[in-house]
């Protein structure tokens, strides 16, 4: 393949991608420069295996597997500077309110980050459990667990109780 056909494959997949990988490594992070860095150094190792990449059966999902390693590899270097922001540039039908969207924000953070990464791709991505799995490198059964504990304490913290009926 000649380098600037390429390149051309490259800029073409990045354009196409670049906003949705983004919010992928913001939701992981909570960081919009932080996320920046990650698909930085994600978009950096995914051009280096490009031909290699663009045969496979999923780019979309070794685009995103290399968006995980890098928040993963990111977190591990020791130096986390999470902030609450909100998610621009997304459509909502019934756009959340600033303290909605604060609580959200506040309780993703609150969550572990296996629980997390498994709600960014099931929910965010609508990946299948099978999918999720295959990209985090865990089983089937381990995704459906983490969701529902995840899912769960999401709606411990975001859902009042007397909108449950459970009073507590």
């Amino acid at each position: 393949m000649g380098t600037r056909r390429r390149d051309a494959e490259f800029t073409e997949f990045v354009a196409s991608r670049r906003v949705r990988l983004h919010r992928t490594a913001y939701l992981l992070c909570g960081d919009p420069h932080r996320a920046e860095d990650i698909v930085q150094q994600a978009l950096a190792k995914l051009y280096v295996s490009w031909p290699r990449v663009r045969r496979a059966d999923s780019v979309d999902a070794y685009a995103r597997r290399s968006v995980l390693n890098a928040f993963l590899d990111d977190g591990a270097r020791g130096w986390r500077r999470e902030v609450v922001a909100e998610i621009q540039d997304r459509a909502q039908a019934d756009p959340l309110t600033h303290e909605d969207s604060d609580a959200l924000w506040q309780a993703l953070r609150e969550l572990p980050p296996g629980q997390r990464r498994v709600v960014v791709l099931r929910h965010y991505w609508g990946l299948s459990v099978e999918e999720t799995a295959a990209d985090l490198g865990v089983s089937p059964g381990t995704v459906k667990s983490q969701t529902s504990a995840a899912l769960a304490r999401l709606r411990d913290v975001l859902v009042p109780a007397d909108a449950t009926g459970d009073h507590r």
